[in-house]
């Protein structure tokens, strides 16, 4: 897989912002890939060496729409802890 295809995009919410003040940073990967190909990727796009990364999946949820049922898509976080004093400009990204 290619490193853009591993990495989908940064999660920027009120919670993942508190987390950047920790130097955590969270992240949208492919459902597919493993810790080793996200920490691979992240080194060549933020030429940055991850000290620790937790993986999560989402579950889809259950939406109704009208007399249709169904189920958003799942997919996967991901989120990487940097050394102290890393820093990475998500909005330039």
């Amino acid at each position: 897989m290619d490193k853009n295809q591993i990495i989908i995009r940064p999660i920027v919410t009120e919670k993942s912002t508190f987390l950047g003040q920790e130097n955590k940073y969270v992240f949208e990967v492919s459902i597919m890939s493993n810790k080793v190909e996200i920490k691979k990727a992240f080194e060549k796009i933020y030429k940055f060496q991850p000290v620790k990364i937790n993986i999560i999946r989402v579950k889809g949820k259950h939406v109704r729409y009208g007399k249709t049922t169904g189920q958003t898509k799942k997919w996967k976080k991901a989120i990487i802890t940097l050394k102290e004093g890393e820093k990475i400009d998500l909005n330039s990204s």
